[in-house]
């Protein structure tokens, strides 16, 4: 897949998930397991339920025991964002397996997985972005705001987009080397996280 079919893809996942617009909503993902679209739809949408779980946990009345569950839900999904991440950096390094590596490649800031990890939330700004544009309940200085946000958003997406494609354009071409390094997050580990180790 070329970046713009990942895009789009990550837009009809955003799409779907909004003509029902709960976070207890399944994915419903199209694409059969096993498939690179398939990860990708599942990343989008953790993606999407993440964005609108952080908008139920804001609310200053929020209840305590409701907040709770609520981080406790985020926590979880962040671990599975990361996961989904090192899946698709799983798929690209198999893709360049085979590629002749220059000697004087170098390796890149991040990886192809974490820039579309950026370009997933990117989509969601967008999305989002767009509902506050077409709004008519409100005055003209907030549609202006939310107009320049938007328009800089689609800027960035272009920028963002044509980077990705020159980054997997030179893994392919053996001009830069792929690395993976995994998170290894702790928080998430009870044998890692004091908090949890020093309570056994």
């Amino acid at each position: 897949m070329n970046i713009s079919e990942i895009f789009a893809l990550f837009e009809r996942q955003i799409v779907e998930y909004h003509k029902i617009d709960s976070v207890n909503e399944p994915s419903h993902n199209p694409y059969s397991e096993g498939l690179f679209e398939h990860v990708l739809w599942e990343k989008s949408y953790i993606d999407t339920v993440q964005w609108h779980l952080e908008d139920l946990i804001r609310p200053d009345d929020v209840d305590p025991v409701e907040a709770l569950r609520l981080k406790r839900w985020i926590d979880r999904s962040n671990q599975r964002r990361t996961d989904m991440v090192e899946r698709i950096d799983d798929y690209y390094m198999q893709q360049f397996a085979q590629v002749e590596v220059s000697p004087d490649a170098k390796i890149n800031t991040e990886t192809p997985a974490w820039a579309i990890d950026r370009l997933s939330i990117l989509a969601l700004k967008i999305y989002h972005f767009g509902i506050e544009v077409a709004r008519t309940d409100v005055d003209a200085a907030h549609h202006e705001r939310c107009l320049n946000k938007y328009n800089t958003l689609l800027e960035q997406k272009a920028d963002l987009m044509q980077a990705i494609d020159d980054l997997l354009h030179e893994l392919a071409t053996g001009r830069k080397r792929m690395k993976l390094y995994r998170q290894m997050k702790m928080y998430n580990d009870p044998s890692l996280n004091p908090m949890l180790y020093n309570k056994k």
